[in-house]
C-alpha cells in the first residue's frame, strides 16, 4: 500500500470500501475480492481488504481499538502491545510535552496521550507518518498529537520534557540485535539522550550491557512470560536502581540492590524453578533464587532448585521425579515406562534440537510431562518434571 492508497481509505468512499472490506473477512479471497470490485476500483479494494485484515491481526495486540486503527505491515510487527505501552506511559508525568522520534505507526504515542501528555511525532518513512497521524485522529487524540514526516535529528530534545525514541531495528536484511544498526544509530540516540532533560528508549530485550549509559535505569518488562522489550530510563525518568524488571499484567517489579548479586549453586532438589525471562535479562535470578530458598543447578544456567514448595510469580514451578545424564535411549525408556504421550521440552543450556528430540522419542503412552535439558557442570542431563 502507498500513501496515495492509503489517503483515498480515509476518504468517505474510502471508508465505505472499507466496511465493505470488513464484512467479508472469513470469507474465501477470491469471492472477497469479486464482490468488492462490483463497487469499487482495483486499487481501493485491495488497500480495503488489506486494511481490514490487519485489523483484525491488531486486535490481539490493540484490543477493541484496532477496528478503528490503521496500520501496515510492518508497523504492526513492530508495534509494542497497548498493555506495554500504557505500562511505559504511566510513569510520565500527565501534562508533560514529549518528543516522540522514531514513531511508528504510533502505538507508543497513543498511550502517552492517553496517559495525559501532548506528543510531537516524527517518523522518516511519509506512510508510516501519515498512518500515525491518523491513528490519533481515529481515537480521539488529534488535539493532543502532531505528526509530521522528518528525521529523528530535527528534534531538539531540550525543547521537550521528554525524549521518547523507539529506534528501528530492521534493516534490509531483516530484524538487527546491534544497537549500532538501529536507525537512528545508537550513538545519534545516547546523543540526544543527552541533551533531553528526561528521556525513556525502548530497545530489544537482548541489549548489550555495555551500551546502556551510565546512570541510566534499565527495564525488562515481560507480559505473561514472554518478554516484550528493555526500556532505558534515563535524566529526571531514571529511579534510583540499575536494573528493574516488570510482569505484566500484574505491573508487579523487581528491583536490583547495589551492585549485581550472584547466586551459589548447589545440588538438585526436590523442585525446579525456571525465572521469567524479565529477571533473568534483568540479571535478578540470585533474588528470585533468594524469594524460594534455592540455588542455581548449575552457576551459568539460570534454574534453579529447592527443597521448599514455595509460590512466587516471579518463576514457574516443577516437582523433579528423575534426574537422567542425557541420552536419547535412556530418556525415552523413562518416558515409556511412565507411560508418557505427551510431553513438554524445555531447554536452556543445550544445544539439542527439541523438535527433532520429540519425533526421535516416539511416544505413544496416555500421560503428560516435562522434560527440561540442561547442564550442569559440563555435562548434559535431562530432569523428567511436571508442573507443580
Amino acid at each position: 500500500m502507498d500513501l496515495d492508497a492509503f489517503r483515498q481509505l480515509l476518504t468517505p468512499r474510502g471508508q465505505e470500501a472499507l466496511r465493505a472490506a470488513t464484512e467479508t473477512l472469513g470469507s474465501d479471497p477470491v469471492t472477497a475480492v469479486t464482490r468488492l470490485r462490483k463497487t469499487f476500483d482495483a486499487g481501493l479494494t485491495s488497500a480495503a481488504l488489506t486494511q481490514a485484515a490487519l485489523r483484525r491481526r491488531a486486535r490481539e495486540k490493540f484490543g477493541d481499538d484496532a477496528d478503528l486503527m490503521y496500520f501496515t505491515p510492518d508497523g504492526l510487527e513492530q508495534a509494542t502491545r497497548r498493555e506495554v505501552a500504557d505500562h511505559r506511559a504511566r510513569r510520565i508525568a500527565p501534562g508533560s510535552r514529549v518528543a516522540d522520534v522514531c514513531c511508528g505507526i504510533g502505538g507508543d504515542l497513543l498511550a502517552l496521550a492517553r496517559a495525559g501528555c501532548t506528543v510531537e511525532a516524527v517518523d522518516a518513512d511519509p506512510l508510516t507518518a501519515e498512518v500515525a497521524r491518523a491513528n490519533a485522529e481515529a481515537l480521539g487524540f488529534g488535539d493532543r498529537v502532531s505528526v509530521r514526516t522528518a528525521d529523528a535529528a530535527t528534534i531538539d530534545p531540550a525543547a521537550f520534557d521528554v525524549l521518547f525514541a523507539d529506534p528501528a531495528r530492521r534493516t534490509a536484511r531483516g530484524r538487527t540485535f546491534d544497537p549500532m544498526a538501529y536507525s537512528p544509530a545508537w550513538p545519534e540516540v545516547l546523543d540526544m539522550v543527552a541533551r533531553a532533560e528526561a528521556a525513556c528508549l525502548k530497545v530489544a530485550p537482548g541489549i548489550p550491557y555495555d551500551f546502556i549509559p551510565a546512570g541510566a535505569e534499565a527495564e525488562w518488562v515481560s507480559y505473561r512470560g514472554d518478554v516484550k522489550e528493555a526500556v532505558i530510563w534515563s535524566g529526571a525518568l531514571a529511579g534510583e536502581v540499575e536494573r528493574r524488571a516488570t510482569m505484566l499484567p500484574s505491573g508487579v517489579t523487581m528491583a536490583s540492590g547495589p551492585g549485581e548479586s550472584r547466586a551459589g549453586s548447589g545440588p538438585v532438589c526436590r523442585h525446579l524453578y525456571e525465572p521469567d525471562g524479565a529477571a533473568i535479562r534483568a540479571h535478578l535470578v540470585a533474588e528470585v533464587a533468594a524469594l524460594v530458598g534455592g540455588h542455581l543447578l548449575d552457576p551459568n544456567i539460570a534454574y534453579i532448585t529447592s527443597e521448599s514448595r514455595t509460590g512466587t510469580p516471579w518463576a514457574s514451578r516443577y516437582e523433579i521425579h528423575e534426574v537422567l545424564p542425557f541420552s536419547l535411549k535412556r530418556l525415552r525408556a523413562a518416558l515409556r515406562e511412565r507411560d508418557t504421550g505427551n510431553v513438554t521440552i524445555k531447554k536452556r543450556g543445550s544445544a539439542i534440537d527439541i523438535e527433532r528430540l520429540r519425533k526421535d522419542l516416539r511416544l505413544s503412552g496416555s500421560t503428560s510431562a516435562t522434560v527440561v535439558l540442561t547442564r550442569i557442570g559440563e555435562k548434559p542431563f535431562a530432569l523428567l518434571c511436571s508442573p507443580d
